[in-house]
């Protein structure tokens, strides 16, 4: 290993980690939606890492395809930029429905009594809600194909740090240098990805989250739609 591809492969091990870290929309809606869901930690992490494959392949795939058409690193910056903009309108829609049907399903939960006569005088009260006759099919829907959407959007999700990273070895025609910067910086995402969802899952496990628990579709839905936002408006 010479000493230009020993700096890229410690800059892509230190990017990776940093760009995970500052970037809540890597682990935030896995906590969440585990929660809100009561996803084992076993799914939440296989969900979790299948996510981080889709996020990292999607931008080393593109830098390889780039790289054998002769793209420039200003021409694939862009397309990831691009990209980066569809995932976070992907993150804010998807957000935006999970909090609207969370709400729904929140109010047809509510229990209320309606008065009953019968022949005679007799009255009772009957108390019901009015969620299992009114959910409709699609919302159950969105709800079972959650962990796809998930995986989808991060396929969207670009990894716009690695480009320049994995291009300076490529133009130097270092392929086995490419690979490894790609494989660190992936590694790496991944990993941290993972091992932050799993600290704050272990954590949560402690706290008594029983008071808040019936809002907890909304609060992973308005964590989504938050993230989105950041993403889009913030940078993050």
């Amino acid at each position: 290993m010479n000493e230009s591809i020993a700096l890229l492969s410690a800059t892509a091990i230190s990017i990776g980690f940093v760009h995970t870290i500052l970037g809540p929309d890597h682990y935030l809606p896995f906590i969440v939606l585990s929660e809100a869901k009561k996803w084992t930690l076993r799914k939440t992490m296989f969900i979790t890492f299948l996510c981080g494959i889709g996020h990292v392949l999607s931008s080393v795939v593109l830098g390889l395809i780039g790289i054998a058409v002769g793209i420039s690193v200003n021409k694939l910056v862009s397309i990831e930029s691009f990209r980066g903009n569809i995932a976070a309108w992907l993150f804010i829609a998807f957000g935006l429905v999970y909090l609207v049907i969370s709400i729904r399903n929140l109010i047809r939960k509510k229990k209320h009594t309606h008065p009953h006569y019968h022949i005679g005088g007799e009255q009772h009260l009957h108390e019901h809600n009015h969620l299992n006759e009114h959910t409709h099919v699609h919302e159950r829907d969105i709800v079972r194909t959650t962990p796809w959407i998930l995986f989808l959007i991060f396929v969207f999700g670009p990894c716009e740090p690695l480009i320049p990273i994995l291009m300076y070895p490529a133009a130097q025609n270092n392929i086995p240098g490419a690979i490894m910067v790609s494989l660190l910086f992936s590694i790496v995402t991944i990993a941290t990805m993972m091992s932050v969802v799993l600290a704050f899952k272990l954590g949560l496990s402690r706290i008594n989250l029983k008071p808040v628990e019936k809002y907890s579709n909304v609060i992973a839905g308005a964590m989504i739609l938050l993230s989105g936002l950041a993403i889009q408006f913030l940078g993050l």
